[in-house]
């Protein structure tokens, strides 16, 4: 496992452990790999299925021909993401790629299946892991671990917003991330002498609108986005709102 900036890396590992799956299995048997998606569902798993299939054909592996990828999606909600790891670990899939929000039910359910994730937090810290060198027990794969980037760009946003004071860090409160990218964010502000305003929002329909009038009310000069499975897909809203309000800049975190 090793630290990486870009989320199409998880899939060498995850057609890795596919090829020696395959090839420990009976030729009759076809290899099945679940994903869970914290933003799609069936019809639509998300962004990063389509970079798998091309890696799997690149392998020769065809989904239906002799590889099946078994989909499930939260829509968003990460309540959900525990029942669909049980299903697929029912199904008796032959690996689990997952993100952050369904890796840890994924590590209470199966000490077998081999889990592929990818996290942007640190997983030994949140005990994901032992350590990045020797993970230990079935879970492997990918950390971002872009928290460490926080103080970076608090530095950036003082050098092109003259006279940064306050910040505003749009989260949602339900993610997975939220408190732990909100304390990152808090140690570099220390050091900047930058003052952080919370701009908190819930659920797969965050109210933005609300968040960034907030952000406005409370004079932030910039608007940094802790980026969780909603605001993931309410990027372009985000964005929007940001031009709209020339106070407000958003940056992704």
């Amino acid at each position: 496992m090793k630290k990486a900036g870009v989320l199409s890396i998880p899939f060498v590992v995850v057609l890795l452990a596919v090829a020696v799956l395959a090839e420990a299995q009976p030729q009759a048997k076809i290899p099945r790999i679940g994903y869970v998606s914290g933003t799609g569902d069936s019809s639509n798993p998300g962004p990063y299925v389509e970079a798998l299939r091309q890696g799997l054909r690149d392998l020769g592996y065809v989904e239906g021909k002799n590889i099946v990828i078994e989909y499930r999606g939260a829509e968003g909600k990460s309540e959900r993401m525990p029942s669909l790891v049980t299903e697929l670990v029912e199904l008796k899939v032959d690996v689990l790629v997952l993100t952050i929000g369904a890796i840890l039910a994924a590590k209470q359910a199966t000490k077998t299946i081999p889990i592929v994730m990818v996290t942007q937090v640190d997983p030994v810290a949140t005990g994901l892991v032992d350590s990045l060198a020797r993970p230990g027990g079935n879970i492997t794969g990918l950390a971002t671990l872009q928290r460490d980037l926080s103080g970076k760009r608090l530095e950036l946003l003082a050098e092109v917003v003259p006279g940064l004071a306050r910040v505003g860090v749009l989260r949602d409160t339900k993610g997975p991330v939220s408190a732990r990218g909100f304390k990152d964010y808090e140690a570099a502000a220390r050091a900047l002498k930058i003052r952080l305003q919370s701009l908190d929002v819930r659920g797969p329909n965050p109210d933005l609108e609300g968040a960034f009038r907030e952000a406005v009310k409370g004079r932030a000069n910039a608007v940094v986005t802790i980026t969780s499975n909603p605001l993931f897909r309410n990027s372009k809203r985000i964005t929007d709102l940001a031009l709209k309000n020339p106070t407000a800049f958003d940056v992704r975190g």
